[in-house]
């Protein structure tokens, strides 16, 4: 079944395929201040999909499946070296591009601590939140664009990316005051928002260095690194 077919009827009408509106990526600082709650609005949104009929983890396959097991097989297989496609053999890139294999090593042991945490934590994801793959429509609701990464995981996954793109917006800092004022508990907020940062974090780092973005990859490597301080003062 078409991947866009099988989410709208999995989500039924939260989700808009075809949504007319403005680029998210357009927004200024102080437009994303007025209206970030929409985009939070629309993850929880999302996360609140009826999956039951479904198992497993990790991005849909070819057959609209979610392949793994747990979550730890889910970050494990997805930077197996010998997956075929784009990232066979990727680990050849620590010779020959940004990617450092000592800087990704670390940041995927942090992943993977962080990761039984996200065990357990199922739940329909855009996995793909990037600001550029995203519209708001004239009365500020908001629609996801791309649905070719969706999957099952943690719900964080698509607030880590919002953050991973434009960390000076404070998404996590947003989430935890708007979680307060809507009654929402996330367990082990501070964990999870961590695992699923780090995750995509370090894969996004692969592709940017993969096509010799040094700019990007500079910015992204900021983001991972100072996002942990900034989960502490949550936590304070």
């Amino acid at each position: 079944m078409n991947r866009d077919i099988f989410i709208r009827n999995l989500a039924g009408d939260k989700i808009e395929m075809s949504p007319k509106g403005r680029n998210a990526d357009e927004l200024s600082v102080e437009e994303f201040e007025k209206c970030y709650e929409n985009f939070f609005d629309m993850i929880f949104e999302i996360a609140a999909t009826d999956i039951s009929g479904l198992s497993g983890y990790g991005e849909f396959d070819e057959n609209n499946k979610a392949p793994f097991g747990t979550v730890k097989e889910f970050i494990r297989e997805t930077f197996n070296e010998e997956q075929e496609g784009y990232w066979h053999n990727w680990t050849q890139m620590f010779g020959t591009t940004f990617l450092k294999k000592d800087y990704f090593e670390e940041i995927y042991a942090k992943a993977m601590y962080y990761a039984d945490y996200c065990e357990g934590q199922r739940y329909l994801a855009n996995n793909n939140t990037f600001f550029c793959n995203m519209i708001v429509d004239a009365s500020g609701k908001t629609y996801c664009a791309d649905w070719g990464r969706a999957g099952i995981m943690d719900f964080l996954m698509d607030f880590a990316i919002l953050d991973l793109n434009k960390p000076y917006l404070l998404v996590p800092e947003k989430l935890y005051e708007y979680a307060k004022r809507k009654n929402i508990e996330i367990k082990n907020f501070r964990e999870r928002f961590l695992c699923m940062a780090y995750f995509k974090g370090i894969h996004t780092l692969m592709w940017h260095a993969s096509i010799d973005d040094l700019e990007s990859c500079e910015s992204i490597t900021r983001s991972i690194n100072e996002l942990e301080a900034r989960m502490n003062k949550l936590a304070d």
